[in-house]
Order: C-alpha cells, then sequence, then structure tokens
C-alpha cells in the first residue's frame, strides 16, 4: 500500500514539474527592438593656403670645424634669404643637427683612399603662409646655400567651416538613406539611438625638390612650377533609428 501511494506520488510530481515547464515555454517572450543603421559621407574639396617644408644644408670637409663653420655661414644665409622672402621667425624650426665622420673612397676604383671626411647636417621646417611666393622662394633659399629641400607638404589652415559643411552633408546623406531604405521595407522610423562620426582630411604631398651632397651642388631652376592641387575632406557619419 505504501509502494502504490509513493508511485501515485512522483508521478503527481513528475505532472506538475512539466506542467510548470510548459507554462514556462509558452510565455511570449519582450519585443526585441528594432532598428536601422546607415552610413552616410559628406565631401568638401579645399584649395591649400599653407605649405610646410624641410630646407636643409649639407657640408662634407676634411675637418671638423670647417665643415661646420661652412655650414653654419650657410645655413646663417638661407634663414636670412627665408625671412628676407617674408617668412615670420617664428615659422623656421630647426629640427636635426648632426655631424658625423666617414672614409672617402675614389669613384673610379671604390677603394678607400685614406681620407676621413666630416659631414655636417643642418635642416629647419618651414611654414609658408604665401603659396604664391613658394617657388621664388625655393629658388633664393637654394641661391643662398640650401641644398636639401624634401617633403613638401600642403594644408589648410582653418577647417573649421570645411569640416562643419562636411557633417552637415554626411548626416543629411545619411537622412536620406535612412528615409528611403524604410519607405522601401514597408517600416516608419523611429527616434534615433545612436550617433557617430569619423573625420579625414589627408594632405597632398609634393616629393624632394631638390637634394644633393655638399654646399651649394644643388642648382636653383630659373623658376620652381609649384601645384598645390587640391584637398579633399571627408566625414563619415553612422546612424541608427528605431523602426516600427
Amino acid at each position: 500500500m505504501r509502494n502504490k501511494s509513493l508511485i501515485v506520488s512522483i508521478i503527481l510530481l513528475a505532472a506538475l514539474t512539466l506542467s510548470a515547464c510548459g507554462s514556462a515555454a509558452l510565455a511570449p517572450a519582450a519585443d526585441a527592438q528594432r532598428s536601422l543603421n546607415v552610413s552616410g559621407a559628406g565631401l568638401v574639396y579645399l584649395t591649400p593656403d599653407i605649405a610646410y617644408i624641410y630646407i636643409g644644408v649639407h657640408t662634407e670637409l676634411p675637418a671638423a670645424s670647417d665643415a661646420m663653420a661652412e655650414n653654419a655661414a650657410q645655413t646663417e644665409a638661407v634663414i636670412e634669404a627665408l625671412k628676407k622672402s617674408g617668412v615670420d621667425g617664428k615659422d623656421i624650426r630647426t629640427t636635426n643637427f648632426s655631424i658625423w665622420s666617414f672614409d672617402k673612397y675614389d669613384p673610379i676604383s671604390g677603394m678607400s683612399t685614406g681620407e676621413k671626411y666630416y659631414a655636417v647636417d643642418n635642416t629647419v621646417y618651414v611654414t609658408v603662409r604665401a603659396l604664391d611666393k613658394l617657388g621664388a622662394l625655393l629658388d633664393t633659399v637654394v641661391k643662398a646655400g640650401a641644398n636639401n629641400i624634401n617633403s613638401i607638404q600642403f594644408d589648410v589652415a582653418d577647417k573649421t567651416a570645411a569640416l562643419k559643411e562636411a557633417r552637415d552633408a554626411a548626416v543629411q546623406d545619411a537622412k536620406t538613406q535612412a528615409q528611403e531604405l524604410a519607405a522601401a521595407a514597408g517600416v516608419s522610423l523611429g527616434e534615433i539611438t545612436s550617433i557617430s562620426f569619423y573625420d579625414s582630411a589627408p594632405s597632398p604631398v609634393m616629393d624632394t625638390y631638390g637634394k644633393g651632397g655638399g654646399g651649394g651642388m644643388v642648382e636653383a631652376a630659373a623658376s620652381v612650377p609649384i601645384q598645390p592641387g587640391q584637398m579633399t575632406l571627408t566625414v563619415t557619419v553612422s546612424m541608427t533609428y528605431e523602426i516600427k
């Protein structure tokens, strides 16, 4: 009798457990939030109004003191030429000064001559704010003694207004895409739940204008042609909408 009662109790407990599980499985899930994510781009084209240039003087002589003295004289002449060309002193900054020794080699045989020479480099980083005078300025500094001119990089001094214009265009582009996609899918847009953006403003670069070893080895061109080109400022915006 006790065994029958125990069996009945176990069956009833199992039934209750299955009933509870079934109720949980059939409970309706909470509605998942539906969303639409779009990306928009805004482009603005800019004409550069500023340039950054590395201008240097390289000298090689058998005596270290002579190499330094000659380099100092040429560098002073280059800086003076820059200032006379309208470059402000605050826009001229020394970025490298170095001196080292090396063995002289015969250019024909490739054998060491037994002579030891000293090389001196002095490089200044120059900001040029009058691009219409850049070509003439390069001619002037080469004549003054510069024999290394590298990495002419063009830029726009103030991008504030252009960035705002590009961001506005990117947001409008994203909104238009969201509206078109929602209409095509037969849904309506709700609130914007997130916005993120990325600015990209690459600067075009012109390769080395002139490079040589030893004072005065680079000859000035009759007129250096300078073409700053055009910069493209790009803003990408990502926006997420609720959809109904």
